[in-house]
């Protein structure tokens, strides 16, 4: 049975629940002090208590950086993707399960025990498969490095429906087991498809998108798929995983992807309320001929 086959039959027979399901990504350096995740598990726990079901989906690039620094393995980044030698991998995984997936559970279950922390190696929630970079139109290897090839969001549901909050690692095996590091931008993406969310929201260390950045005065309070699209190729590296991730979701079914300051401590808003946050990522709504 095929990923999409499983997904669709564990739909059918999941209890409905017609509580928004919302995908966050939950990174940047709005995660590496204690205050930071403390003020980010109250806002999930409030999206929690207004009727929404929570999924964190979380990076860590800082605290990898910082690791791999302090064992002397140089961090290279290629076309905004963290180049992952076999080496660097086993620092991803330590980092981003054992310590930053730990953290943000910490975070939350010191306010509510309901956090559940697990890894796309877990369940076979997710799997990757090896991704090349284009960077100045050539194709660049960088190395264990992935793509979501399939996912089985199984485990997931069942953490929801038993009313947890999921608290998502982006490590991810391919096919024949070897370990990958997933883009947690990318991930949280595919997910929310997966899934069938109402809103995937990417939590960052900007306002949102900027049309001429850093002039505040350009930032984008709404667009839609059509209009990022033709934006891509003037997108900072560090963007492009970000907007690909949206636009993929969008397109792929998610009503809205947001992308919004998450050093902000009532970005939370922009779910519960509908509230004016950062950048809002819509579909195209297709012409009508009359």
């Amino acid at each position: 049975m095929s990923a999409d086959q499983e997904t669709a039959q564990l739909a059918a027979t999941q209890p409905t629940d017609q509580r928004p399901l919302v995908v966050i990504k939950y990174g940047g350096h709005a995660m590496t002090s204690p205050e930071a995740r403390t003020a980010f598990a109250h806002a999930v726990l409030a999206l929690r208590a207004a009727g929404a079901r929570p999924v964190v989906v979380h990076g860590g690039g800082p605290q990898i950086s910082a690791m791999l620094a302090r064992v002397g393995i140089a961090s290279e980044f290629r076309g905004g993707l963290r180049v992952t030698t076999a080496d660097a991998m086993d620092i991803v995984r330590m980092v981003l399960v054992g310590q930053v997936g730990r953290e943000v559970v910490g975070a939350i279950n010191a306010i509510a025990p309901v956090a559940v922390g697990l890894s796309g190696e877990d369940a076979g929630l997710l799997t990757a498969e090896r991704r090349v970079a284009h960077v100045d139109g050539e194709p660049v290897d960088l190395g264990q490095v992935g793509d979501v090839a399939a996912v089985r969001p199984a485990i997931l549901l069942d953490l929801l429906t038993a009313g947890r909050i999921p608290v998502v690692a982006t490590v991810a095996p391919d096919a024949i087991g070897v370990p990958h590091n997933l883009n947690a931008d990318t991930a949280a993406g595919a997910l929310a498809v997966a899934l069938g969310a109402d809103q995937l929201v990417m939590l960052t260390d900007v306002a949102g998108l900027y049309r001429a950045w850093p002039d505040p005065t350009t930032l984008i309070d709404a667009l839609d798929t059509n209009e990022l699209e033709l934006m891509m190729p003037s997108l900072s590296a560090g963007m492009v995983p970000k907007m690909e991730a949206c636009l993929r979701a969008v397109r792929g079914g998610v009503p809205a992807a947001h992308v919004v300051d998450g050093r902000d401590p009532s970005w939370s808003a922009v779910v519960t309320d509908g509230a004016a946050h950062g950048t809002t990522i819509t579909a195209t709504r297709a012409v009508v001929a009359a």
